[in-house]
C-alpha cells in the first residue's frame, strides 16, 4: 500500500502471487500514522522512512465523483488534527489497478445508480477487503433509499455474499477511535445511522447515506461548496470528526489494543475545536 517507505520493498504485482496477509497489507497504513511496523525495522539509529497516506477513489463505469474536492479537504484536516502524514492528492483506481493493494482506504461515492462490476473485478475487491482493505461508501443522493443505495446493496450482496450491511452499534470502537462521537453526521440526515459489513471482527465496509463528502467539500477559494442542514457549522465539524475516526480506525490493526497514539488522542479530545 502506498502509505510508508516500508511498503516499497513489497512486490507491486500482487496478482502474480498469493495475496498479502491482513497484517502485512495494513502495516504500511499503520506506519503512516506514526506506528513502527514489525515488517522491517530501520537500521539502528536511523529514522523510519515514510511516504504519505493517500486516499484512493474507486472508479466504476458510469459513476462520476459527485464531490471532487471532498477527500482533498479531509486530507488537509487529517494533517491539521492528527499525526498522520497525508498527501492531498487522491488516487483514482479501478478494481483491476495493480496499485489497489497499496492503498488501505478506498472510497466509493455517488449520486446515481450504477452497474455492478464483472465478477473478475468483484473478486479483486473481495480479496482487497479480505486481506485488510477498508471501503467507505458515501451516498450524495440527498435522500435514503435512492438509485445509488439500491446499486450499493446489489454490489455488496455480490461482493460479500451472506454478509449484508447492518447498523454500526452505538458502542462500536469506530465512535471513539479518535473523537468521541454519536449519531450519523454528514451534509444531511437522510438516515439516522451508519451501516457496516464486518469481516474477521472488523469493519471492512462502512456505508453512509448522509453525504459526508458534501460536508467536506470546499472550493479553491476556501468556500464551502454545500450548505449543511439542519445543524450548520457544528454538523460540518462532526462530519470531519467522523472522517478522522474512519481513517484512524482503518489504519489500525486492532484499535482495542493499539496504544501508539493514546496520549495524543487524549490531548486532542480535551482540546476545543
Amino acid at each position: 500500500m502506498e502509505t510508508t517507505g516500508r511498503a516499497k520493498g513489497a512486490p507491486a504485482a500482487w496478482d502474480q502471487q498469493a495475496p498479502p496477509s491482513r497484517r502485512v497489507l495494513l502495516a504500511a497504513g499503520v506506519a503512516a500514522a506514526g506506528v513502527v511496523s514489525a515488517m522491517r525495522l530501520p537500521a539502528r539509529g536511523a529514522a523510519p522512512e515514510r511516504s504519505p497516506f493517500r486516499f484512493a477513489r474507486l472508479i466504476l463505469p458510469g459513476l462520476p465523483d459527485p464531490r471532487p474536492s471532498a477527500l482533498r479537504r479531509l486530507a488537509w484536516e487529517l494533517v491539521r488534527r492528527t499525526s498522520i502524514v497525508t498527501s492531498s492528492d487522491t488516487a483514482e483506481l479501478r478494481p483491476t489497478d495493480p496499485l489497489l493493494f497499496r492503498h488501505p482506504f478506498l472510497v466509493l461515492a455517488g449520486d446515481r445508480g450504477f452497474a455492478v462490476p464483472a465478477e473478475t473485478d468483484l473478486a479483486r475487491l473481495r480479496r482487497y477487503l479480505t486481506y485488510g482493505g477498508f471501503l467507505l461508501i458515501d451516498s450524495a443522493e440527498g435522500r435514503a433509499g435512492g438509485a445509488f443505495d439500491e446499486s450499493v446493496r446489489h454490489l455488496l450482496a455480490q461482493l460479500l455474499p451472506g454478509e449484508l450491511p447492518g447498523r454500526v452499534p452505538d458502542d462500536h470502537v469506530l465512535w471513539k477511535s479518535f473523537y468521541v462521537l454519536s449519531g450519523a453526521p454528514g451534509r444531511i440526515f437522510a438516515a439516522p445511522y451508519i451501516e457496516g459489513v464486518e469481516r474477521d471482527r472488523r469493519l471492512a465496509v462502512v456505508y453512509s447515506q448522509n453525504d459526508l463528502g458534501g460536508a467536506w467539500a470546499r472550493d479553491g477559494f476556501g468556500r464551502w461548496e454545500h450548505e449543511v442542514i439542519p445543524g450548520g457549522d457544528q454538523q460540518r465539524e462532526d462530519a470531519f470528526r467522523m472522517g478522522v475516526n474512519l481513517v484512524m480506525y482503518a489504519l489500525c490493526l486492532d484499535y482495542k489494543t493499539e496504544q501508539a497514539h493514546i496520549d495524543y488522542i487524549l490531548r486532542t479530545r480535551r482540546s476545543p475545536r
